[in-house]
């Protein structure tokens, strides 16, 4: 109101007039009351400081983070999916760059060497190790094919969705038990 009166008489070439206006009148409330607040401080000792810091502490809320939430298939999944492929990504480069530096090293990676190691072992450990590789492969795999059905729009519903992570976990399983020990 007041910044109104001043523009017009300033756009109209007056000098403005503020006996009409003056800011007793335009904001009463803020002109009668005026407070002000103060803090008071206190020296404390470290020992003390750090006790009040801590009951502090105890009174603040705590971020629920995932533990308000329920685990689901859909969630549980998509975190399987992520891990698998970060070990199997890990994996193959740890092993690339194995197999470049194996040379300089003196060691021999050599596929005649590696099939000689795994032929000399017991079979428990050779499905144990067979298992151990082919179970984050074959999730991978087919919760890959499981993201490109959805790519094509089809299975997004949540029967779907639940669904095909059955199917995944499934054929997961199959797949890795028959690669175990084939």
């Amino acid at each position: 109101m007041l910044s109104r009166a001043l523009a017009r008489s300033a756009w109209k070439g007056q000098s403005p007039v503020l006996s009409k206006f003056t800011l007793a009148k335009a904001y009463p409330a803020a002109s009668i009351t005026q407070s002000r607040s103060t803090a008071s401080t206190s020296n404390l000792s470290n020992d003390e400081a750090q006790s009040i810091l801590n009951a502090q502490r105890k009174l603040r809320p705590i971020s629920p983070h995932l533990t308000i939430y329920q685990p689901q298939i859909t969630s549980l999944m998509s975190g399987a999916n992520r891990i698998t492929g970060a070990i199997l990504s890990t994996s193959i480069y740890t092993f690339a760059i194995g197999y470049l530096v194996a040379p300089t090293l003196g060691l021999h990676l050599e596929s005649q060497t590696i099939a000689e190691a795994f032929g000399a072992m017991p079979d428990a450990a050779k499905i144990g190790i067979k298992g151990i590789l082919a179970l984050p492969f074959t999730y991978h795999a087919w919760n890959g094919i499981r993201h490109l059905i959805w790519d094509t729009g089809k299975m997004l519903d949540m029967k779907g969705v639940y669904t095909g992570g059955y199917v995944v976990l499934g054929l997961t399983g199959l797949s890795t038990i028959y690669l175990a020990f084939a």
